[in-house]
C-alpha cells in the first residue's frame, strides 16, 4: 500500500460530474511494420507484457473512510486487463475530424473509480490502413513527464517486439484493507502533521517575507497573480461533453523563431498560444481589460525521481502579453515575463504548494469542489488564470507499439470549471503536436484555435528570422 500525496490526491478532490482530472493522448502508428500483420491482440498482449513497467495500471484506491486523509494506492486483487484494454473503430472516412470526436468522446467520460484509473483504446479504421491508440490515466496517478515516460515503457525503438520484462519479485495483490484499518492509518499519518505542520508555516511566511522584499524591488517586474487574469468566454462553468483539436507545427521552424528573436522554444510557444487565442477573440468582438494569463505546469522531478508517478510539478502564471500588437513585441515580452515567472518560482522554492496540499481535508477539498460547480461561480468571478499550456519534450527518434510505427501523439489535458481550454503540446521527430481539449459548450470551435497556431507561427516567420514554411508533415 502507499498512500497518495496531497497533490496527487488534490486531483481526486477537484474532480465533478463535469470536471474529469485525467490526462490523455491520441496517438497515430502505422501498422504496415508490424512483423505477421496488424492485429489487436497483439497490442493487448504487448499490454499484458508491459505491465511490470506500469505500475499504476494494476493499482487501484481505497479511499478512508469519512475522507479523514488522503486515499491509499493498492495492488488491485481484482485486476482485468479486458476492462482497460478495449477495441474501437471509426466511422468512414476514418479521417481527422471522425478520430478528433472520437477522443473527445472518450475524454468526456469518467475513470470509475472502484477499478485502476487508466484505459487504452485501439481505434482501427483510420484512413490509409492507419490505428490510433487512445490512452487516458488520472492525473493522480501521473504528470505530464510521468505519463510521457509511462508511455515509453509501451514503445519499443524497433519494430521488433523488445522481450518481456523479468519481474523480480513477482506481482502480488494486496490485501483490501478495512475500513478499520484503513481509519488506524490515517490516525498514524495524521498525527505526525501538526510537526511537520509548523515547519512548513514557519518556511512559507519566511518565503512570503523574502518575496515581498523581491517584488518591491524597482527593477522587478512580478508575475501576473492568482485572480488577476481578465474575463472571457474561455472562463466559465463548464459541462462533461469536450472537443478536441489538433495540429502539427515543424520544431525547425520554432527553433529559428527562437534563434531570431530570443528566448526558449517554450516561450515561443506561448507565442504562438497568444497569437490564436487573441485571434479567437478578436473574431467574437471579445476585448479582454488586460492580457491573458497562462499557467504553465513546470517539472519539478529531480534526477532521483526520474521513473517515479505522480505528480511532480508547480504551476507558474505567465501573462501572454495579448495586449501587444506586434507578434515579436508580444514574444518578447513573454520571454520576459518567463524569466521574471521562474526568479517568482526559484524564490517561493518548489516544495511550498506540495507542502500545503498535504494537508488539505479531504472532505472539506471535495465538498468545496462540487459546490462551486453546481453553484457556477466560475460565471461571476474572474478566474484563476485563463488557459493551461504544457509543453512535454519528446524523443527525436522513431518509436514502435507492437511493432507499428508512431506517427504522431497528440497529447490531452483536462479542463475545469473557469478555464474550459488546455492546449498541450508534445515533440517528437522534429514536429511539435498540439493537443486542444476544450468543454464543447465553452469553446464550441476549439479546430479553429488550433489552425490559428500554425498562422501565429507564420506571424513571427519574418524574413529575417529565414525560416522555410510550408515543411510537409503526417496527416494526422
Amino acid at each position: 500500500m502507499q498512500r497518495l500525496s496531497g497533490l496527487d490526491a488534490g486531483f481526486l478532490y477537484l474532480e465533478t460530474a463535469n470536471n474529469h482530472m485525467h490526462v490523455a493522448s491520441t496517438a497515430v502508428f502505422d501498422p504496415s511494420t508490424m512483423p505477421g500483420g496488424y492485429s489487436f491482440e497483439k497490442v493487448r498482449q504487448l499490454v499484458l507484457e508491459r505491465l511490470p513497467l506500469l505500475p499504476p495500471f494494476r493499482r487501484r484506491l481505497a479511499e478512508i473512510p469519512f475522507g479523514l486523509h488522503h486515499p491509499l494506492w493498492i495492488e488491485d486483487p481484482d485486476f482485468d486487463l479486458d476492462y482497460h484494454v478495449r477495441r474501437a473503430a471509426l466511422p468512414a472516412p476514418g479521417g481527422k475530424r471522425e478520430l478528433a470526436d472520437l477522443a473527445a468522446e472518450l475524454m468526456g467520460r469518467p475513470l470509475h473509480r472502484e477499478r485502476p484509473l487508466w484505459e487504452l483504446h485501439v481505434v482501427e479504421g483510420l484512413e490509409y490502413g492507419m490505428i490510433a491508440i487512445v490512452t487516458k490515466t488520472h492525473h493522480a496517478a501521473i504528470d505530464g513527464v510521468s505519463g510521457a515516460e509511462l508511455t515509453v515503457n509501451l514503445l519499443d525503438l524497433t519494430p521488433e517486439v523488445a522481450p518481456p520484462p523479468v519481474e523480480d519479485p513477482p506481482w502480488q495483490p494486496d490485501h483490501v484493507p478495512t475500513d478499520f484499518e484503513l481509519v488506524a492509518y490515517a490516525l498514524s499519518s495524521l498525527a505526525r502533521q501538526p510537526v511537520h505542520g509548523l515547519r512548513v508555516a514557519r518556511r512559507t511566511f519566511e518565503t512570503a517575507l523574502r518575496l515581498r522584499r523581491r517584488n518591491r524591488q524597482p527593477n522587478v517586474t512580478p508575475p501576473p497573480a492568482p485572480f488577476s487574469a481578465p474575463r472571457t468566454s474561455l472562463n466559465t462553468s463548464i459541462t462533461p461533453h469536450r472537443r478536441f483539436a489538433f495540429t502539427t507545427v515543424s520544431l525547425d521552424e520554432v527553433r529559428e523563431v527562437k534563434n531570431a528573436f530570443g528566448g526558449t522554444v517554450n516561450d515561443v510557444v506561448l507565442a504562438m498560444c497568444a497569437g490564436t487565442l487573441r485571434r479567437y477573440l478578436d473574431d467574437r468582438d471579445e476585448h479582454p481589460d488586460g492580457a491573458l494569463v497562462a499557467m504553465v505546469p513546470v517539472s519539478i522531478r529531480t534526477e532521483d525521481e526520474k521513473g517515479s508517478m505522480g505528480n511532480k510539478l508547480s504551476p507558474m502564471l505567465v501573462s501572454l502579453a495579448t495586449d501587444i500588437d506586434d507578434p515579436v513585441e508580444r514574444l518578447r515580452a513573454i520571454s520576459e515575463g518567463t524569466v521574471a515567472a521562474k526568479e517568482q518560482e526559484r524564490a517561493i522554492g518548489a516544495a511550498t504548494l506540495t507542502d500545503w496540499v498535504e494537508f488539505m481535508a479531504p472532505a472539506v477539498a471535495a465538498r468545496a469542489a462540487r459546490l462551486a460547480s453546481s453553484t457556477k461561480i466560475f460565471d461571476r468571478v474572474r478566474p484563476l488564470y485563463n488557459v493551461t499550456i504544457s509543453n512535454v519534450p519528446g524523443p527525436n527518434f522513431p518509436l514502435y507499439s507492437a511493432g507499428a510505427h508512431m506517427l504522431a501523439m497528440y497529447p490531452m489535458g483536462p479542463v475545469a470549471d473557469g478555464l474550459g481550454l488546455n492546449i498541450t503540446v508534445m515533440s517528437y521527430m522534429g514536429n511539435m503536436y498540439f493537443g486542444l481539449v476544450s468543454c464543447r459548450e465553452t469553446v464550441a470551435d476549439v479546430a479553429e484555435i488550433a489552425e490559428g497556431l500554425n498562422e501565429a507561427l507564420a506571424e513571427l516567420c519574418k524574413p529575417e528570422v529565414g525560416v522555410a514554411t510550408g515543411v510537409e508533415r503526417p496527416e494526422l
